[in-house]
């Protein structure tokens, strides 16, 4: 009989009952089938009766009680500040000075509801100018955010338009005073640019010479005068055969060889030319 494991036993009792091999039932089988092993894989859980889980549905589920998180903090001068850059993003790309100096900047002296114009604080404001100022209309003179924010905007254009014109108007005059001034930011970046792509294509021309001369070194040469001519389907080779002329293929055997200016033949030419002979 073929041995099975705990989990078979009642299953092969079940199919030799069926078939009249077993005339009646072993004493375990129905301890067995109400209590049936636990299948394979073991780590399978069992199956389980409605004794068991009846306690379990109607327990109530355990929650994880959630750690500790901090509360979000947030800033109306953040989101002026993420609005601001996202209607003037040239504006991150304005050099700034982020030295400190030896002691804190003092606080400016106009405060408070004294500050209604952005032009109190500098003909030259920055963004930072522009966002405290809309925030100060906010908290001070009961602008909505919106109405602060527009209004900051279109004085802080105001004084860069009227910046921008001034410093032109500036450098012209300068210049025709006889001033000369230097290569601007733009200038000396498309210098580098120019720079950098002239290396570039002076190194691929190396590289490109570098490949010739590769390719040359290893280029093959055919020896001129040999197989030229039509195709003689064989004719010609089958003639030198019945001729009795065997073919050479070891051309560096019988050419001449040239050293120190004199043509010197090989020692086994010689050879077969003295037994030729």
């Amino acid at each position: 009989m073929v041995r099975r494991i705990a989990s078979q036993v009642h299953k092969q009792a079940s199919r030799l009952l069926r078939a009249n091999y077993l005339k009646q039932r072993p004493v375990w089988y129905q301890a067995v089938l109400d209590h049936p092993p636990l299948p394979l894989p073991a780590r399978a859980p069992p199956p389980r009766s409605s004794y068991d889980t009846s306690s379990k549905k109607h327990a109530a589920p355990l929650k994880k009680t959630p750690g500790p998180r901090p509360l979000p903090i947030a800033y109306i001068e953040d989101d002026i500040r993420r609005q601001f850059f996202r209607d003037h993003p040239f504006e991150a790309f304005r050099a700034r000075t982020l030295t400190e100096d030896g002691a804190i900047e003092e606080e400016h002296p106009i405060q408070g509801a004294q500050w209604t114009r952005l032009r109190q604080r500098g003909r030259n404001p920055t963004p930072e100018d522009a966002i405290r100022f809309a925030v100060h209309l906010h908290e001070h003179h009961g602008h909505t955010l919106s109405d602060a924010y527009s209004t900051a905007i279109g004085q802080f254009r105001s004084l860069r338009a009227e910046h921008q014109i001034a410093t032109r108007f500036a450098a012209q005059e300068a210049e025709a005073y006889g001033a000369v001034f230097g290569p601007s930011v733009t200038e000396r970046g498309h210098a580098a640019e120019a720079r950098v792509i002239a290396e570039n294509a002076l190194k691929k021309e190396q590289m490109d010479e570098g490949e010739l001369v590769a390719r040359k070194r290893w280029r093959m040469i055919a020896a001129r005068g040999r197989g030229a001519g039509a195709w003689s389907r064989g004719e010609e080779y089958v003639r030198l055969w019945k001729e009795g002329v065997r073919p050479d293929y070891s051309p560096a055997l019988t050419e001449p060889i040239v050293r120190a200016g004199f043509i010197q033949q090989s020692e086994q030419t010689e050879q077969t030319e003295q037994t030729e002979s």
